[in-house]
């Protein structure tokens, strides 16, 4: 029987390489370079307001209520890092970066199949 570090490792595997940074990934500068996406203030604003203040924290470190609690004061900082990150085609290390924990979906538990990946 494997023991808990061969199951985590197996995991891991299964989700690097079905979700690895290289596949799939559209090149954002690929089609329109010569023009400049524009980031929606109001956009910013709704997800900002969809944030829940009681989920865990992600890879960043920044709690849902810090990100709630700076409410608008932060929107424009926030547009002008995603329009210098899509408009310069390059995405922050940090932002490739997630916590999966996988999600028994039934059958065999020892299949890593039978796991879905939940963030």
């Amino acid at each position: 029987m494997k023991g808990p570090a061969d199951k985590a490792n197996n995991l891991n595997n299964y989700y690097a390489f079905d979700f690895s940074c290289g596949r799939g990934n559209p090149d954002i500068n690929s089609t329109h370079s010569d023009k400049v996406f524009n980031i929606k203030i109001s956009i910013i604003r709704k997800r900002l307001a969809m944030i829940g203040r009681n989920k865990s924290v992600g890879p960043d470190g920044i709690p849902g209520a810090i990100l709630k609690m700076g409410g608008e004061a932060t929107i424009p900082y926030l547009a002008r890092l995603l329009d210098i990150t899509i408009n310069n085609g390059t995405i922050p290390r940090d932002w490739k970066k997630g916590t999966v924990f996988p999600i028994h979906k039934g059958g065999d538990r020892s299949v890593v199949k039978n796991y879905r990946p939940s963030v």
